[in-house]
């Protein structure tokens, strides 16, 4: 009974962070070519419970990257005058993989969706052109980078959830199969909608910082991240209702 609401509850937050995944491939399939982007997203997806699961058989290693790598003694009085708290500057001076991992991939998600903004309120003339078009390679190798660092946060979560192996590996699959069912659901949505597209690129860019915060060692409450996020596409849905309602074709 333990293992089944393990599986369940692991399952849930599996999906929860997943969502995050699943918008930016989709935003960064959005550059490949129509007949392109549903396979691109089935193999970014596949490459996402593979890095997972691989990770999840490799849980020492995982655990591994936990334990300092270095020691900045130098930076601590520094730190003390910036008053930063304790347990950040003990995280900034004992520097693990992790951190420099989750520091990569925070920046990495930042300055994609920056770009991607960027490309999308200045770049239509070029998009309209045919121009930016991303080849298929380059979009799934940058898929895999963000699938490691999403992968390496995820699993360290799920062992503190569940003890069997078995129940994190089965969680990673249904998450995944849960995403692979409305991939093309949500693609097809942020498409049409551009302004969701925008919001869900401010999206990337906080969990970005959050990542980043975590790099360094200050904890942000994933909690508050995704209620704002679900304020926000919550408020922007009442927008396209209210657009909806009010535009010529709905007043036919």
């Amino acid at each position: 009974m333990d293992h089944v609401i393990a599986l369940v509850a692991l399952s849930c937050m599996e999906i929860v962070l997943g969502i995050d995944n699943i918008v930016f491939i989709t935003i960064l399939t959005s550059r490949l070519p129509v007949a392109e982007q549903a396979k691109a997203r089935r193999i970014g997806l596949g490459v996402a419970v593979v890095s997972r699961v691989l990770l999840l058989l490799s849980i020492s290693w995982v655990l591994g990257l936990t334990k300092p790598l270095a020691h900045l003694g130098f930076l601590d009085g520094w730190l003390q005058q910036l008053s930063v708290s304790e347990h950040t500057r003990e995280h900034m001076v004992n520097v693990t993989m992790r951190d420099l991992i989750l520091l990569a991939g925070g920046l990495f998600l930042i300055a994609k969706a920056t770009l991607e903004i960027h490309r999308k309120i200045e770049g239509h003339a070029e998009q309209q052109n045919g121009a930016g078009r991303a080849s298929f390679g380059a979009i799934i190798g940058q898929i895999a980078v963000l699938d490691i660092v999403f992968s390496i946060d995820s699993v360290i979560t799920a062992v503190g959830m569940a003890k069997a192996i078995w129940v994190m590996v089965a969680a990673v699959v249904i998450a995944v199969g849960v995403m692979l069912v409305f991939a093309n659901a949500v693609s097809g949505f942020v498409e049409r909608h551009p302004t969701i597209k925008m919001l869900a690129l401010s999206f990337l860019i906080l969990i970005g910082v959050m990542l980043l915060a975590e790099g360094i060692g200050t904890e942000i409450g994933k909690g508050y991240i995704y209620f704002a996020m679900t304020f926000a596409l919550v408020v922007e849905f009442l927008n396209l209702k209210v657009r909806g309602y009010g535009s010529p074709a709905a007043a036919k």
